[in-house]
């Protein structure tokens, strides 16, 4: 089984680093995904990977893709979007969406992943849920509630998160959860980013 792979170094470590059960092959660009033809599955981690047009194969694809769905892009059944935010990619389990058919299932195996099949939503679950974190957080800060380091300290000694809200902010990059924010808002204003989310990009 031959997978390629268009990521960041930092994630082409991680991949090999989970022993997958199949043949990595890396490529520099999404370009060259067309020019492998005996492929059985491609990854796209690039963070423009929505903007792509995947209809060159029906073999299956992973794709980062946090804000724009398979609905609104017209993907095709192959595409499989994934969480590849970072601190959400590294996990054991990954969120996906799309259809997780038997081709699917086998790549996923490989890779000795668990995951979880989401609705095909922007931002999967976890990335809604801590974006909402972030943004209280930044809430606070607003209100001059406590400073960046206590609110931190505060939700990981209190709640056990492995990152405070500002560290997840700083690992995720601000700009990442604005657009993620600033797109459920539109149908939901709880999403709504605070000012100084906005003011810190």
């Amino acid at each position: 089984m031959k997978v390629v792979v268009f990521s960041s170094d930092k994630q082409w470590l991680y991949l090999n680093s989970l022993n997958p059960i199949c043949e990595l092959k890396r490529v520099d660009n999404f370009a060259s995904f067309e020019t492998i033809t005996d492929a059985d599955a491609f990854i796209n981690l690039d963070v423009n990977a929505s903007n792509e047009n995947y209809h060159f194969t029906k073999k299956p694809i992973f794709i980062n893709s946090m804000l724009l769905t398979n609905s609104e892009q017209n993907f095709g059944d192959h595409v499989i979007r994934v969480n590849a935010w970072e601190g959400f990619f590294e996990t054991n389990i990954w969120e996906i969406s799309g259809n997780a058919n038997e081709s699917v299932t086998s790549i996923l195996n490989a890779f000795n992943k668990k995951w979880v099949v989401t609705l095909d939503e922007p931002g999967f679950i976890s990335a809604r849920i801590v974006a909402m974190i972030v943004n209280e957080a930044f809430f606070a800060k607003e209100d001059n509630v406590s400073t960046e380091n206590e609110i931190d300290i505060a939700m990981k000694l209190g709640t056990n998160y492995p990152f405070g809200p500002f560290e997840w902010a700083a690992k995720i990059g601000h700009q990442n959860v604005y657009n993620l924010l600033n797109k459920l808002s539109v149908n939901d204003e709880r999403y709504t980013p605070s000012i100084a989310l906005k003011n810190s990009i």
